[in-house]
């Protein structure tokens, strides 16, 4: 069924894989429907705690349901990723995450752990990784944040590691998002990286056509971009991608330095952790 879906996008070299960006099995099976096929999955605290809104609990019960809902994406995608998200603030600490990701790990045999990319999810991926674990590290919003992420989990598998630029949240603030995933998979290609470029917080057909044609290993839609994607009906080369928004431009970064050498600090990381945070406590009782 891949195949076929592929060959009717014949406009534009298909290498990407597809990921569902959803907390709801529900939207797996559409998206299975609508495509044939899915290649993964990814969730994150808000998207679970979407399923949940009016209701309080507590945290070892939302812990329980939300196993329930990966178990359930597994499933239905047994040989495609699945990330599953630790829950982090800015105070959480190295060891919490790296328990909590060694738990979830053990849900289902094809997780990717969510890690954010601050200074202590840097160095739990690094102890995961080391240990078996593979990761997805989230978050992006820079090419030192990328470089760090490859130094971090250096000695990894290519497939075991994984990078999600949110392009989406750069364009709302008026920056090209799209020149950050050009910039990592120059960079990444260049260094003849181990880690995987997963394009995430997309928007709209233009955003997941434009990650195709650059490469993206993978990219994260939501429903309604798939749904959009697959009612396409002009050639892909003629979607309107040009922008207004603001360039962002390559750095040379030496990927061989130690990852704390690199900045990998970035206001959009600090509020999309404190979001996905508020998100996870508003279930909380």
């Amino acid at each position: 069924m891949k195949n076929e879906w592929l060959s009717l996008n014949k406009n534009i070299n298909i290498k990407s894989k597809i990921f569902l960006d959803s907390g709801n099995p529900e939207e797996t099976k559409e998206a299975i429907r609508l495509l044939g096929f899915l290649d993964g999955q990814t969730t994150n605290p808000s998207l679970v705690a979407k399923n949940f809104v009016g209701r309080r609990m507590y945290e070892i019960e939302l812990l329980s349901l939300y196993k329930k809902i990966i178990t359930e994406i597994f499933n239905l995608i047994p040989n495609g990723s699945v990330s599953i998200e630790v829950y982090a603030d800015e105070k959480t600490f190295v060891e919490e995450m790296v328990s909590q990701g060694k738990v979830m790990n053990s849900w289902i045999p094809n997780a990717h752990i969510k890690l954010p990319i601050t200074t202590n999810g840097l160095a739990a991926a690094e102890k995961l990784v080391k240990e078996g674990i593979r990761v997805n590290m989230t978050l992006c919003f820079s090419q030192e944040q990328a470089a760090a992420v490859h130094a971090a989990t250096k000695g990894a598998k290519r497939g075991d590691v994984f990078v999600s630029p949110f392009i989406g949240r750069l364009d709302d603030r008026g920056e090209n998002g799209m020149d950050l995933i050009k910039n990592i998979f120059e960079m990444y290609t260049t260094n003849n990286s181990h880690v995987e470029l997963l394009t995430a917080s997309v928007r709209n057909v233009s955003h997941l056509v434009q990650a195709i044609e650059i490469g993206s290993d993978i990219i994260t839609c939501p429903l309604k971009t798939i749904k959009e994607w697959k009612e396409l009906v002009m050639p892909a080369q003629q979607l309107k991608l040009e922008s207004n928004l603001r360039r962002i431009e390559y750095k040379k970064l030496d990927l061989n330095q130690a990852w704390n050498n690199f900045n990998i600090h970035h206001e959009l990381t600090d509020v999309g952790l404190a979001k996905f945070a508020s998100d996870w406590k508003s279930v909380l009782l």
